[in-house]
């Protein structure tokens, strides 16, 4: 364990934020995402929930500042009557660590799959919630 960083962040986890560059791309995946079949690298998350990482996640990485929208949703498919409650935790999170009120671009389901093909990681949480994925757009530290 470290001083400073959440007991949520494991070492394989810290590892892979730290070498993501910028504009690299993590997906926060739902219990439900197919995300062996989809990831380069998989970061097993079961038994946590995605806002709780994301909380964790965002006090170390930074959000891509250059793009309007550094965060994606996967969009609900059009006549699922689903709701999204989920979402508002995430536009809160991110809110409260970076202060973007309005984060987020929605992709379709299938463009989100490849999307996440190409993406550096992908986080498996063991999130219930439907439509609960996310994906992360890393900026740069400049200090």
């Amino acid at each position: 364990m470290l001083l400073g960083i959440s007991k949520l962040i494991s070492p394989e986890l810290l590892k892979v934020l730290s070498e993501m560059g910028h504009s690299d791309e993590i997906v926060l995946a739902d219990g439900n995402f197919p995300a062996a079949s989809h990831a380069q690298r998989l970061i097993r998350y079961d038994g946590h929930n995605v806002p709780e990482l994301l909380d964790a996640i965002l006090q170390l990485f930074p959000l891509d500042q250059y793009v309007e929208k550094p965060a994606a949703l996967m969009q609900v498919v059009p006549g699922d009557p689903v709701q999204t409650p989920i979402w508002e935790q995430y536009r809160s999170i991110i809110e409260k660590r970076t202060g973007l009120a309005e984060p987020f671009e929605q992709v379709g389901r299938f463009s989100f799959y490849e999307r996440a093909k190409e993406a550096y990681a992908v986080i498996a949480t063991g999130e219930s919630a439907l439509y609960a994925n996310l994906i992360l757009k890393k900026g740069v530290i400049a200090e």
